[in-house]
């Protein structure tokens, strides 16, 4: 009961982030923002293959950007971004209202 909880507050920033602030979907993009520095966080999701997540932990060690682990297929990222598409990787340049970073770096989710 308790990580299905978490997983809705992570779901409701989510939202909250694409509808306020800016986030950029797919691996390719969300390596280009971590190398440019503009990425303040990164969501992989649990079934994204294990060179793609070894690569981006990686750039987000070098760069000291926030990694987070998400609860849930690639196609439960994509629904929780309010897209009708699948997302293994995403990256959040700016949370808008949303508190998500400070959340996840409290260790709450």
């Amino acid at each position: 009961m308790v990580k299905a909880k978490s997983g809705e507050n992570v779901n409701q920033k989510l939202m909250l982030v694409f509808k306020s602030g800016k986030a950029v979907l797919g691996y390719r993009q969300t390596l280009k923002t971590i190398r440019s520095g503009k990425a303040r966080l990164v969501l992989i999701s649990k079934n994204c293959p294990a060179l793609r997540k070894s690569e981006i932990e990686y750039y987000c060690m070098l760069s000291k950007t926030h990694l987070h682990h998400y609860d849930g297929t690639n196609t439960d990222l994509g629904t929780a971004c309010g897209k009708l598409f699948r997302c293994s990787t995403m990256a959040v340049t700016n949370p808008g209202d949303s508190d998500i970073i400070q959340v996840i770096e409290a260790g709450r989710v």
